[in-house]
This record gives C-alpha cells, structure tokens and sequence, in this order.
C-alpha cells in the first residue's frame, strides 16, 4: 500500500464530507428558521455514520449541534 497516497486520498474525502455536511446543514436550519420549525435556541441532536461496506465498517458520531 502506498501510504501517501493513502492519507491523501482519505484527507481529501473526509474534507469533502466535512464541507458538504456543514453546507446541508446550514441549509436545513435556515429552512427550519424561516418556516418556523426552529426558533434559534434549540440544541439539535446529529448523528454522523460512515459506512465502507467492502470493510464491513460502519462508524457512528454522535452531538450536539448549538444555535443559540
């Protein structure tokens, strides 16, 4: 295995995740904002899963997401 090549590949995916993640949700809270569904304040609770079936990997986070 060409470890270069390796942690650059898996750095470029979990960056492409990160930004597109942070992207839906900040589209999903402003929607929740101005149709009403979400006052602000809220504590929101997210799950993350990564799931590499080849691997037999599934991989859950769990948080908080703060608005206010």
């Amino acid at each position: 295995m060409d470890e270069d090549l390796f942690n650059t590949s898996l750095r470029r995916f979990l960056k492409k995740v990160g930004i597109t993640s942070q992207r839906e949700i900040e589209r999903a809270v402003r929607d929740a904002l101005a149709s009403g569904r979400l006052k602000g304040n809220e504590k929101l609770q997210a799950r993350m899963v990564l799931t590499i079936g080849s691997l037999g990997l599934s991989h859950e986070v769990f948080d908080e997401i703060e608005l206010g």
